[in-house]
């Protein structure tokens, strides 16, 4: 039986009055007397949720959800409160696995603190569309690096060399009015060391956050940590260029690690505690690296370093915004409350940096570096 024939059989069989309720015990007995075109673990959901009612009816919205690959919220509170135990519980008992289906379950136990969940993304996990966001940016910064590598013949602390500042990428006080710049600065690096720092953070958690989540969600909040970032240098250090992806890098990052420590006992991944303290210690030492550099005694021809805010702000977007998408996994977030406290929120700091990069700089008198 094909997925449309069912869905007609529920609806004329089971629901002829278009009540939009199908009761329990009919559809329990659909499932067991017809052949339903479902993998094993969706079916185990299916009857889940369909047994976990109290009321003595389902919602037929619900099971067209679940049969079209969706989930709704009361889809996971009625699994997670529901009577009936899926069966093989433990992911880890899979066995003969191909290599990419090892890497999917690799990733669901790094990512995901609910068994249901890892089991759902593994059987419902598809290559089309790929992680393909994280990838792009990391590869176009790669080839900006090094193109201006080549250019200015320095590949270390390239912001104390002058021509530098003058590509049209940088984020520059005296630029502000070029938008753009708010946004590419993401494509410019420091020097090697931040380029790599970058890189390698957002490919071990950007991929695997992109695999599960999706382009969409992890590209808006890598985009909103790269636009926070340059939005809050220009308030709160008005003179200071910017230049590299940690907005975007540190949003992804604390995110995930915030997600780990809310769901501590639920994660799964090997040696958590260890890798934690070493994410802290290397994020911590890069916004050191990063300090230092802003307050280094400048070349006189290269005018202020790069502001480590950008980095603060993106930890920030990522604790508040990042944090809520994590724990969204296959739920709708235009029907939480929270998420349009964030996004209103957002929006309000977004229009307050406008106003500010209109007005305050000439209300407040900023002596701002000439522009290169």
């Amino acid at each position: 039986m094909d997925r449309s024939s069912l869905f007609q059989l529920i609806q004329e069989q089971l629901d002829p009055e278009n009540t939009g309720f199908i009761a329990v015990e009919n559809f329990t007995s659909l499932v067991e007397h017809h052949e339903l075109q479902l993998d094993p673990s969706k079916l185990d959901m299916l009857l889940a949720l369909v047994q976990s009612n109290d009321e003595g009816q389902v919602c037929y919205q619900e099971l067209i959800e679940l049969m079209s690959s969706k989930r709704s919220s009361s889809f996971r509170r009625a699994i997670a409160n529901g009577r009936r135990t899926l069966q093989r519980e433990i992911l880890l008992d899979e066995t003969g696995l191909g290599l990419y289906k090892r890497f999917v379950r690799y990733v669901a136990y790094e990512i995901l603190p609910c068994e249901t969940d890892r089991r759902w993304y593994f059987h419902q996990n598809r290559l089309c569309p790929p992680p393909v966001f994280i990838a792009i940016v990391t590869i176009v910064q790669i080839i900006v690096f090094m193109c201006y590598g080549i250019m200015l013949n320095k590949w270390v602390l390239q912001t104390y060399q002058p021509d530098f500042m003058k590509s049209p990428l940088v984020y520059h006080p005296g630029h502000r009015a070029q938008v753009w710049r708010f946004f590419s600065y993401m494509f410019m690096h420091v020097g090697l060391e931040q380029l790599g720092f970058n890189a390698l953070l957002q490919l071990m958690i950007g991929v695997p956050l992109e695999m599960v989540h999706g382009i969409l969600r992890i590209s808006l909040l890598y985009m909103a940590g790269v636009l926070a970032g340059s939005l809050t240098v220009s308030i709160t250090d008005m003179r200071a260029p910017v230049v590299g992806g940690s907005g975007g890098v540190y949003a992804l990052c604390s995110a995930h690690l915030a997600n780990v420590v809310m769901n501590w006992a639920g994660m799964r991944c090997p040696y958590k505690l260890l890798r934690m303290i070493l994410a802290l210690v290397c994020m911590s030492s890069e916004v050191g690296r990063a300090v230092w550099l802003r307050f280094s005694p400048p070349l006189p021809s290269s005018g202020p370093q790069p502001s480590f805010m950008a980095h603060l702000s993106g930890a920030v977007v990522g604790i508040s915004m990042g944090l809520l998408i994590l724990r969204s996994y296959e739920e709708s977030l235009q029907k939480q409350c929270s998420w349009w406290v964030i996004v209103f929120s957002f929006i309000t700091f977004l229009l307050f940096a406008i106003f500010w990069n209109i007005f305050a700089y000439e209300l407040l008198g900023v002596q701002i570096p000439p522009p290169p």
